[in-house]
Order: structure tokens, then sequence, then C-alpha cells
């Protein structure tokens, strides 16, 4: 086995024991668009450490996950749901959500307007300005 597969294992090993935590905190929700009764998958705000980190860790659907992995799939439309995750208490929330916000406002009104109300902690936008996404 190769010391890449198994840092991935590790890895991932020490990313589901965040699972049941992270499913209670999301209430089996999609944390950016809130779609339920979907399959969730863990998904890290980057950067991410050596170690895993449960507040760099929120709760994805397959679309949101898809979309933000594989730009040229986003569907604007889908990512209106911003208007309710940039305000979330999770911080991880807040910063991806404010990612995705930043990288719509480019060719969509409605994201830069909602950009320009956002408000960050300090600690989070400074997160936010080392969060690099495909």
């Amino acid at each position: 086995m190769s010391k890449g597969h198994e840092r991935h294992m590790e890895r991932h090993h020490g990313l589901s024991l965040f699972g049941k935590d992270l499913v209670r905190r999301c209430s089996s929700h999609c944390e950016l668009c809130d779609a339920q009764g979907v399959k969730l998958t863990i998904f890290e705000v980057p950067p991410v450490g050596s170690a895993p980190d449960f507040e760099h860790c929120l709760m994805l659907c397959e679309t949101c996950l898809e979309q933000i992995q594989r730009p040229k799939l986003r569907d604007s439309n889908h990512w209106r749901c911003l208007n309710h995750s940039v305000w979330s208490s999770v911080p991880a929330v807040k910063v991806l959500a404010a990612t995705m916000l930043h990288n719509l406002s480019e060719n969509e009104r409605w994201a830069l307007e909602l950009e320009e109300q956002l408000y960050l902690e300090p600690e989070e936008q400074e997160w936010l300005e080392k969060v690099e996404l495909p």
C-alpha cells in the first residue's frame, strides 16, 4: 500500500469520527443549501492542516459538493441558497458560503449585492482570504 493511500485513509478515518457530531449539528441537512433527505458528505474548508479539524468541516449534499469541486458545472440559481447560509453561526459554513458568493459575484448581480452586505468576524475574514477552491 502506498504512503499517499495510507495518509488518505487515515484522514478519511479521522473525518469519519466527526460524522455523528456534524449530522447532529446540521440536523441532517446540507449546511449550504439546506437540502434534506439526501446523501451528505463531510467537506473540509481549506486550508486544511495535517490532521482533520472539526472546525473546518461541514456537511454538504452531492449537488453542492460537485459544483464546488467542478466550477464548470455551477448553476448560479442553485447558489441563491447562500442568502441564508452566509448568516450561519458556524464559521466553516459562513466562510465557504462567502467564498462561493465571491466566485459568483463576478457574473451574478444578486451575489455581488449579498457579498456587499456580508459581515465577517476578523478571524473569518482572515480564513476567507486563505481559501482556495478549484
